[in-house]
């Protein structure tokens, strides 16, 4: 429901979801930053940032990834990315890709999440669709309430799970630095950069069917 203040507290204790030990994630990240590195900047509570980054009134390192690779691309470079009113491709822009890459992350332990992919899941946490839906207009709302949730799923809780606003077939997760231990991310190969000509034919092979490509040079 948007803009509705999260209550006290929840009707009943959060369940959670186990992603097994040996979970393939993917991230598109900054080549400014390690692939499994979790970001220490809290966001603005009122101003850019993500769907559920941390913020001065609760801060965290955070880590967003897709379990497939759609999942990823669709919550970092897809994200407004409006149809052409004439039929033509969506176009990329090139600063998007310019000094970001995609790697690939193995969990090496059970991670434990809060899932919010159906409607039972969203009710528990006294919400609908519109907290993994909304515009970023809407973040710094969402952003509460990933506060909220945080606070009242217990330590347990080691990221939200929810699915891609882009692509609803794929799932994407946030994972809270605090609550992960070390070493639970493994780097599996090397890192590919999307500025590149390889990086360009992995877009490509990714992005079709979704009339989407990389804008010209």
């Amino acid at each position: 429901m948007p803009r509705y203040q999260p209550p006290p507290a929840p009707a009943a204790p959060l369940s959670g979801l186990v992603l097994p030990a040996g979970t393939l994630l993917h991230r598109v990240h900054s080549t400014e930053f390690a692939p499994d590195s979790f970001n220490p900047q809290p966001a603005h509570c009122l101003y850019g940032g993500g769907r559920f980054d941390s913020t001065p009134c609760e801060r965290y390192g955070f880590l967003y990834a897709g379990l497939g690779p759609l999942g990823a691309l669709g919550e970092t470079l897809l994200r407004s990315l409006a149809f052409d009113p004439a039929g033509g491709p969506r176009l990329l822009p090139r600063t998007a890709l310019r000094d970001r890459a995609v790697s690939r992350l193995r969990t090496t332990a059970e991670l434990s999440l809060v899932p919010l992919t159906s409607a039972k899941e969203l009710g528990a946490v006294h919400q609908d669709s519109w907290l993994v839906h909304a515009e970023a207009p809407d973040y710094p709302y969402t952003r509460d309430w990933a506060h909220w949730i945080r606070r009242h799923s217990g330590p347990w809780a080691q990221g939200l799970l929810w699915p891609s606003k882009r692509d609803p077939a794929e799932e994407c997760v946030v994972l809270f630095h605090d609550r992960c231990p070390e070493g639970l991310l493994a780097v599996e190969g090397d890192s590919l950069r999307l500025d590149t000509a390889e990086g360009g034919a992995w877009l490509d092979a990714w992005l079709e069917g979704l009339h989407v490509r990389p804008a010209p040079r």
